[in-house]
């Protein structure tokens, strides 16, 4: 296949994407939508203290404290539900006390005290907390307890400094502008099949591996020109650009091949929608652990968009390079390649 046909369906297709007003239009608001919704979330991280407590009595000390706006605390009734609030992000530092505290003191035990950490709490304070959990054991009686401090940090753990709302959202965003592009070729090609535009393409010279050629170029490159611009914009680009561009192209390479799969399970333009925005959803899942680190599970790991997510997220946010999150392109590559192999297969079983 000669450039000049290759180029001549990239166009095509360029023309027919932007024909259809409601992808023109979702392509171009919601590239500037989110650039808008970046710069307009806090810049900057809620320094409050939210301390979640299951304490037998609030000493009078503690509760002087809560005046302080630096500290906002509130007593939950048993440790599971202080451990459920610390995961979802309600608190971010947990001190369970046991409910048979005195028993245990009267009967010369060693009492337990459950210290939960946010996954975003540094190091460095980690034994501050197991201080203070000191401190409220000698409050509580007066003198210095023999308890235990069982430390456990709940979510993933993220060692560094606090990450602003704008650049948790960051990796969303990407996925989404590229997930609207999937969901544009996905349409592009059901309407093309439906109208029987590509059965009278494949009657002239062109072999059906051009036309798969030329839509993937164009799929891909047009998603990734659009997530590049994204990033560009919100300074995404300044740290590791080549492992982000990288992992931005092999991503929009996956979701060429996931808009192939779409089209071919779709038959026409309502089934494409339907089965795009529940791969929108499943795709964008890997997004969700990093806005909510204690939604953080194994299972994420077999979306292949975690593998996009996980390099964006912690290469802009930690500093991370190719040595860090570099092993992430494998299974990323090997996910885009897969997807684009099938989906191509099960679109030619359609076409011949």
């Amino acid at each position: 296949m000669n450039i000049a046909a290759l180029w001549a369906l990239i166009t095509k297709d360029a023309r027919l994407y932007f024909a259809n007003r409601l992808f023109a239009l979702v392509t171009v608001l919601g590239l500037v939508a989110y650039i808008a919704i970046y710069f307009l979330l806090p810049a900057t991280v809620d320094e409050t203290l939210r301390l979640g407590l299951v304490i037998p009595e609030l000493p009078p000390a503690l509760a002087e404290a809560l005046t302080d706006d630096a500290v906002q605390i509130e007593r939950f009734t048993d440790a599971a539900a202080l451990r459920a609030a610390v995961a979802s992000g309600e608190v971010t530092v947990g001190i369970a006390f046991p409910a048979d505290l005195f028993d245990q003191i009267r009967q010369g035990a060693r009492p337990t005290v459950e210290l939960f950490l946010a996954p975003e709490v540094p190091p460095d304070f980690v034994s501050v907390y197991e201080a203070a959990a000191r401190e409220l054991s000698f409050n509580l009686v007066g003198q210095e307890l023999p308890v235990v401090i069982s430390e456990e940090i709940l979510g993933p753990d993220m060692a560094g400094a606090q990450i602003a709302p704008r650049q948790r959202m960051l990796p969303l965003f990407a996925v989404l502008v590229l997930m609207v592009e999937c969901l544009g070729l996905a349409s592009l090609i059901a309407a093309e099949v439906e109208q029987g535009t590509i059965r009278a393409l494949l009657v002239t010279p062109l072999s059906l591996r051009g036309l798969f050629v030329a839509k993937t170029l164009f799929g891909s490159l047009f998603a990734f020109v659009q997530a590049v611009l994204l990033l560009a914009v919100t300074g995404g680009l300044v740290r590791e650009p080549l492992l982000n561009l990288t992992a931005l192209f092999i991503g929009s390479v996956l979701m060429t091949g996931t808009a192939f799969l779409i089209a071919s399970l779709g038959r026409d333009l309502m089934s494409v929608m339907g089965w795009g925005m529940l791969a929108l959803l499943i795709m964008a899942l890997p997004t969700f652990t990093v806005l909510l680190p204690g939604l953080a599970a194994d299972w994420v790991q077999f979306i292949p968009t975690h593998y996009l997510v996980d390099t964006i997220y912690r290469s802009l946010n930690f500093g991370a390079g190719w040595s860090e999150v570099g092993g992430n392109l494998l299974p990323l590559t090997v996910s885009a390649l897969l997807f684009l192999a099938l989906g191509m297969a099960i679109l030619q079983r359609r076409f011949v």
